[in-house]
């Protein structure tokens, strides 16, 4: 299959999403009832220059990370999903790699949660997706590349996020962070990018490493949890955690108590971040 084949499966798989149905403001004069560049760009976290090379057939060997984010952008079924990775060049992933597939409903499910902040989480802790309140609330991610996405490597090797811990608070959660990658690596032991994660925390984080070599077993469950925001200020919501078991995917979820002024604020934020995005 040739890289022309690529670029017109993308270009008619983009014409086909109306970006209301992606979360996107439908306003302004389109051409066509379908994603822009710009928009799949944005939805996929790339550079609208790769989506055009793409299209065009100027770039010939996307990642497999690419190609996924493309497929969850387009909204892609199964059957497609696995069309794309081999028009890329690339073998579909097996059972033996950690799902990154959205399936549709779990995408209709997140169509509906449009008021609350939801990010959407692979086994081994990686953001697949952040709807915009989420993206509003803890930092737009759309520029993170590689290992970024994963929470576990910016706990321990990123900078600082805008959650507020007590130091005890902290440790209880790293130590979760650590027990659930050390559960998604046992059930992906082959899984090269889950190896290569834990192999770059333990070089460089000791801390990570005498948490892992512990081998403490912690249950992650939902919480309470104050978010400094830079904009509205702090907002103490609950953190709910959804588990797609069929997928093996992860939805954390916040919302505020009604009539709060947390409530206020997150609704106040959902506003800005509407107004960044439109503008």
């Amino acid at each position: 299959m040739t890289v022309t084949e690529l670029g017109h499966a993308l270009r008619r798989w983009r014409d086909r999403v109306a970006p209301e149905a992606a979360g996107l403001p439908a306003g302004g004069q389109r051409r066509a009832a379908g994603l822009r560049r710009e928009e799949l760009a944005l939805l996929a976290g790339i550079s609208v220059d790769y989506v055009i090379r793409l299209e065009q057939g100027r770039a010939t060997h996307p990642s497999a990370q690419v190609v996924e984010a493309l497929a969850r952008a387009l909204r892609l079924s199964g059957d497609e999903r696995a069309l794309l990775f081999r028009l890329a060049g690339l073998v579909p992933p097996g059972p033996e790699r950690v799902p990154a597939y959205l399936t549709p409903s779990v995408q209709r499910l997140l169509d509906r949660l449009v008021t609350v902040p939801v990010g959407v989480f692979d086994a081994g802790l990686t953001l697949l997706l952040a709807n915009p309140l989420y993206a509003a609330l803890m930092g737009d991610p759309s520029g993170w590349r590689g290992f970024e996405r994963n929470s576990v490597w910016r706990l321990f090797l990123g900078p600082r996020t805008r959650v507020r811990h007590t130091p005890e608070e902290l440790r209880g959660f790293r130590l979760r962070m650590v027990s659930q990658l050390r559960g998604a690596l046992a059930r992906y032991p082959d899984d090269p990018e889950l190896r290569r994660l834990v192999a770059e925390l333990r070089t460089r984080s000791t801390l990570f490493t005498e948490l892992w070599e512990e081998g403490t077993v912690v249950r992650n469950e939902g919480s309470r949890k104050t978010v400094d925001h830079p904009r509205v200020g702090p907002l103490t919501l609950d953190c709910d955690i959804v588990h797609v078991t069929g997928n093996d995917l992860t939805l954390l979820i916040y919302t505020a108590e009604p009539g709060t002024e947390d409530a206020e604020r997150l609704a106040l934020l959902g506003v800005l971040g509407t107004q960044s995005l439109v503008g």
